[in-house]
């Protein structure tokens, strides 16, 4: 599966600092909230999403302890928080298609700090299905190899023998590509097999691949703008078709 966008241009886990590995936390642990209450159950053998997003966290180095509080913090009945799923769907600087993943408890909040990250640098927000159409829902998981010791046959014998679709070699790690039930499964199959990962997730793949911007004005805007996503704590993903995101 050719073009799918650099591990750098997706996620930046490592070294990243502890004020942005406590606020990743807190965003995985609002999408397993809303994981528990949707699928119903705390046990990720019986609730599929539950599942994927646990291979999520795992794969960013939530501690298990974390993970479990909650769990248990959904399945209480003490539990006010009311979040749900919301996706919103735009255009960047040059027609970058953008979508982006919120989990919120006030959609007028979340929907207008959207809007202005949008407006604010050279995008516009758009209508439901706008760009969702161009892109496919894969499960993806990233194995590290920054130290390159790993064997790229070896890898990806071992990932197609874990239940993988397909697998792509990249500097400094291999991308694992799976059916979205599947991620889990192939997560915790490839974690015992000795792999590191950095993300195990679900995520939306531009069919007709990335653009490559090239004025300066418009890669610093949409520098800016993503930036904005990823500090708005209710925005959980960002996917888009920009090449070259960092």
């Amino acid at each position: 599966m050719s073009g799918h966008s650099k591990w750098h241009n997706i996620q930046k886990t490592k070294g990243a600092a502890d004020a942005k590995r406590a606020q990743a936390f807190t965003k995985i642990a609002r999408e397993m909230i809303v994981a528990v209450k949707e699928g119903g159950s705390g046990d990720p053998n019986n609730n599929s999403r539950l599942a994927t997003v646990i291979a999520k966290a795992k794969a960013a180095n939530m501690p298990n302890d974390n993970i479990k509080r909650t769990i248990d913090k959904a399945l209480g009945s003490g539990n006010t928080d009311n979040y749900e799923r919301v996706t919103y769907e735009g255009y960047g600087p040059s027609g970058v298609a953008v979508i982006v993943e919120a989990m919120t408890d006030n959609r007028n909040r979340t929907a207008s700090e959207v809007r202005h990250a949008f407006d604010k640098y050279n995008g516009n927000l758009g209508a439901a299905n706008c760009v969702s159409w161009s892109f496919d829902r894969k499960g993806v998981i990233v194995i590290d190899n920054e130290d390159e010791d790993l064997e790229e046959d070896a890898v990806m014998m071992d990932a197609l023998d874990c239940g993988a679709d397909d697998f792509e070699p990249d500097e400094g790690s291999f991308t694992v590509y799976t059916a979205t039930d599947a991620v889990a499964a192939v997560a915790e199959a490839l974690t015992a097999k000795g792999y590191k990962l950095l993300s195990a997730q679900e995520e939306m793949l531009p069919q007709q691949g990335y653009i490559k911007l090239t004025d300066e004005g418009d890669i610093k805007n949409m520098q800016k703008m993503l930036d904005a996503f990823d500090d708005n704590e209710d925005v959980q993903n960002v996917w888009h078709n920009w090449e070259d995101a960092e």
